[in-house]
């Protein structure tokens, strides 16, 4: 096999989440964590990216068991990460999977949660063959 047959083989890839899956995503993921895990992305989001006013989040299960949501639509938003001095525009994919980082890995540290750990890096390792992977991991850096 070739060394690009086996990234391709090994590529983290992601599926929208169908309407009638959506109400047992986040329970299925996070089970007791659930509430605090999407309260605390949409407060990330909010934070991060002045412009942004609220949107329909769409849910993504990852083929490494992970998950991410992201608001949907076209067009960018523009971030500003104060502790690391991040600024630029990235889709609001980009900025979803940046938000859940951010709340992954603050659950993570706060509750000790070897599931949130688990999906935190399980995020992380898609984000790396994202088309923005460089903006998405200057941000978190």
């Amino acid at each position: 096999m070739t060394d690009n047959a086996e990234q391709i083989e090994s590529a983290v890839t992601a599926r929208l989440v169908s309407m009638d899956d959506r109400l047992k995503a986040l329970p299925r993921h996070f089970a007791r964590l659930m509430g605090h895990v999407e309260t605390m992305v949409y407060a990330y989001l909010d934070e991060l990216a002045q412009d942004y006013k609220g949107a329909y989040w769409e849910f993504f299960d990852l083929s490494n068991g992970g998950f991410y949501m992201a608001p949907r639509g076209e067009g960018e938003l523009r971030l500003v990460v104060a502790g690391n001095y991040f600024e630029g525009s990235m889709s609001k994919d980009a900025a979803g999977i940046v938000a859940c980082l951010f709340a992954y890995g603050y659950l993570a540290n706060s509750t000790g949660s070897e599931a949130m750990t688990d999906h935190y890096h399980a995020l992380r390792e898609y984000a790396l063959d994202h088309p923005e992977a460089g903006q998405i991991l200057a941000a978190i850096d």
